[in-house]
């Protein structure tokens, strides 16, 4: 066999075992995902309570590596599933890529529905980010450095608690203590809804007021991180993701838009594995608006 022919066949197989890793990722296969993460990148905390409840924990993955002065950038990570689906042992490759740029991560449950429907999830998610902003200096975090990011509904979620001072205030915080908002694929403006899955969590057809992120986007919103595919089936990012970053440009807010390629609503989340990483630099654009502040 001439050295082309080795050529083509190492090709051939590069092609097939990333397609195969698309593929994986696209069903959501978590475990393997989960699996191939490093452990020597963090330590972790896990099942701590931030709440009394059974769905009110989270985990901790701090990095190894030293601190910086001050201590390190905190993120405060929220999953999706329509509000109907999750768990954070899930997205522990999510921890992982996090903590391996130097961030303590923090990933937390919530209430789902049919046990709750908007807006005790939002409560939940309130009291796992106060956890984050009360204990960040005792972790090792920089309380002036705490952000809050989601994908999907979790970045609704997330979005709501940035910009709509409501659900921090019984905690005794205010989003004008958070060093950023970070939103991957997010639905923030979704009104009728379409998802029939997602439907009974926001009581359609008799959606609540004051419920989508899109109407709080203010001049003096926490700094922004906005990102979803070009293509995606599940959340309009036209309407949600460049929508929410036009607002917040309109109303003098800073925010920072992107829009990737060869990416899905999934692929997007699975992307900070390492496996996966070449399909969209989302953990390499986070990591640099995290440093940025």
């Amino acid at each position: 066999m001439t050295a082309l022919h080795y050529a083509k066949h190492a090709l051939l197989w590069l092609l097939l075992a990333a397609a195969a890793l698309i593929a994986l990722a696209a069903c959501a296969p978590v475990a393997t995902l989960n699996a191939l993460a490093p452990t020597d990148t963090h330590t972790l905390q896990a099942d701590l309570p931030y709440g009394p409840l059974r769905r009110q924990r989270l985990d901790i993955y701090t990095p190894t590596r030293a601190a910086p002065a001050g201590g390190h950038p905190v993120v405060v990570f929220f999953y999706g599933g329509s509000w109907n689906r999750g768990e954070r042992h899930d997205y522990k490759f999510v921890g992982e890529a996090l903590a391996s740029r130097g961030m303590i991560a923090i990933l937390a449950d919530y209430r789902l529905y049919p046990q709750v429907r908007y807006p005790d999830f939002l409560t939940d998610c309130a009291q796992a980010l106060a956890y984050g902003l009360s204990h960040a200096k005792a972790l090792g975090g920089n309380p002036q450095r705490v952000f809050v990011m989601g994908h999907s509904a979790g970045a609704y979620n997330a979005a709501m608690l940035a910009m709509d001072a409501r659900w921090l205030q019984p905690t005794g915080h205010s989003p004008k203590e958070l060093a950023g908002f970070i939103g991957l694929a997010g639905p923030y403006d979704f009104y009728p809804m379409t998802n029939p899955d997602a439907q009974p969590v926001f009581f359609h057809p008799n959606y609540p007021p004051d419920s989508q992120p899109i109407a709080f986007a203010r001049q003096d919103s926490p700094r922004s991180f906005v990102a979803a595919p070009q293509e995606d089936k599940l959340v309009n990012p036209h309407r949600n993701t460049e929508g929410l970053a036009q607002q917040l440009q309109s109303a003098g807010a800073k925010v920072t838009l992107k829009m990737y390629d060869r990416v899905n609503h999934m692929t997007l989340a699975a992307a900070f594995a390492r496996p996966l990483r070449w399909l969209a630099p989302v953990l390499d654009d986070v990591a640099a608006f995290v440093d940025g502040t």
